[in-house]
């Protein structure tokens, strides 16, 4: 399928999901392989997957005669390995780089549709997927998502919904989808890009293919939008469009950039409901749009779509009190759009920040929180923003980080909240000081709850 892997020694740094696809995609394209990774677990249970690789644990420098290092995308630029391969000349790419330049010497090489942002991603490319699909398109979501998208493209489908983080996209440079969209910006992976000036300028890559597409309500994305090199640039915002434009009339979706004035679908239809899934939507909706799906396919794929678990799920009511789990609010700008979807919340938060600041958050939002439960590593720190910002909401701190905290969080939040009030688990914060990933946070709470609520039926 491709030439310049062929005989090539390549180095794949990270021995996860995607540093195995990328590791058997370039086994199959004839390169010479080795994969290192700083846990020998993870390198022994490639050992039964991958057959002719070199495992190698722990490598602070690429082996002689290196000629590319594939990296995960998690891994830091100046991590010793990578520091070294760059200073010796060896190029550093990412796994969708690599899809990238496998497809390119496909006859007949798939389109891509990326999506980025601070948030929405997911949620995104699971409605362009459906969309997709509903015109009878061979379309997958891949990227960030789940899916690697070497194992997107190795499978052959037609078009390519990819999802790209800030790490993915800082790794993949030549990457020029057909079209891109940015959803938001706001601070997240501070500590990984070093700034925010760094994280925008990784993000901005998405714009780089023919059709630019940015949520213009950003004032920092429609300027990223303007600045673009592409063709051609649309915008998307909750308000009415102008022209080259996608926005919300009458309580509408409607397409004022590739139609004169198309309808697409009610706006209390779409789900998730709230500001954030129109503005999803809408994202979908164009990038469906820039590659020729009808206004009726997008209808019916939008109202197709299932939201994905921990993105706003109302778990259970009790005794007048609503919980939401919304774990998938992994830093405070999703935080935000998770809380001003309710008058009356007693928020549960904390995790890792990640260099971000919940100062903003708490200056915007403190009006509609009755109370605020605080767990996990970055705790102290909102405390302090709360402290600042709204000193007489009542806070409860929950300092067990074992696997019953969750229990003693919700608890917590039962003892603050009254009849009316939604229980709240937006936590603003990364999921790994506790849990394994933000699913796992959710499902505990989900638990959590569920116990709670049947103590309270059984005492009734």
């Amino acid at each position: 399928m491709t030439t310049f892997l062929d005989g090539k020694h390549v180095l794949v740094a990270g021995a996860g999901v995607t540093g195995r696809s990328a590791a058997e995609a370039l086994l199959a394209a004839g390169a010479q392989v080795t994969v290192t990774d700083g846990s020998a677990d993870r390198l022994l249970a490639l050992e039964t997957l991958l057959s002719g690789v070199a495992l190698v644990p722990g490598l602070t420098e690429p082996p002689q005669g290196t000629d590319l290092v594939v990296t995960s995308p998690g891994w830091r630029p100046e991590s010793p390995l990578l520091a070294a391969a760059t200073a010796a000349g060896v190029e550093v790419i990412g796994e969708v780089e690599l899809a990238w330049r496998m497809a390119a010497e496909l006859a007949d090489p798939p389109v891509w549709l990326a999506v980025t942002g601070t948030n929405g991603k997911t949620t995104t490319v699971g409605m362009l997927e459906s969309i997709l699909r509903t015109a009878g398109i061979d379309a997958v979501a891949c990227g960030n998502v789940g899916l690697p998208v070497v194992d997107a493209l190795l499978a052959g489908h037609r078009v390519l919904a990819v999802e790209l983080s800030s790490f993915q996209l800082y790794w993949s440079p030549s990457v020029r989808p057909l079209a891109g969209v940015l959803l938001n910006l706001a601070e997240d992976h501070l500590d990984w890009h070093g700034g925010m000036t760094a994280y925008a300028e990784a993000k901005a890559r998405v714009l780089s293919g023919d059709v630019a597409i940015g949520g213009v309500d950003d004032p920092v994305v429609a300027a990223l939008l303007k600045a673009a090199p592409s063709v051609r640039h649309i915008g998307f915002t909750l308000h009415e469009p102008v022209a080259n434009q996608l926005g919300v009339v009458d309580g509408v979706l409607v397409d004022r950039a590739f139609d004169t004035d198309e309808q697409l679908v009610e706006a209390d239809l779409v789900r998730p409901a709230g500001p954030p899934g129109l503005a999803d939507a809408l994202a979908a909706a164009a990038l469906a749009r820039a590659y020729g799906v009808s206004a009726d396919s997008v209808r019916q794929g939008l109202l197709n779509f299932r939201p994905g678990a921990h993105r706003a799920v109302r778990v259970a009511e009790s005794e007048g009190v609503t919980y939401v789990n919304d774990s998938k609010a992994t830093n405070p700008h999703a935080a935000i759009a998770s809380l001003r979807s309710h008058p009356s919340v007693v928020w549960l938060a904390g995790g890792l920040l990640k260099g971000a600041s919940v100062d903003e958050l708490l200056a915007a939002e403190a009006h509609r929180l009755r109370g605020v439960v605080l767990f996990g590593e970055d705790r102290e720190v909102i405390a302090a923003a709360l402290a600042r910002h709204a000193p007489t909401v009542p806070c409860a701190v929950v300092d067990a980080t074992d696997r019953d905290a969750m229990t003693s969080v919700v608890h917590a939040a039962r003892e603050l909240a009254k009849p009316g009030d939604t229980v709240l688990l937006a936590p603003a914060a990364a999921s790994m000081d506790m849990f394994t990933d933000y699913a796992h946070r959710g499902h505990a709470f989900t638990e959590a709850v569920l116990d709670l609520v049947e103590h309270e039926r059984s005492r009734a």
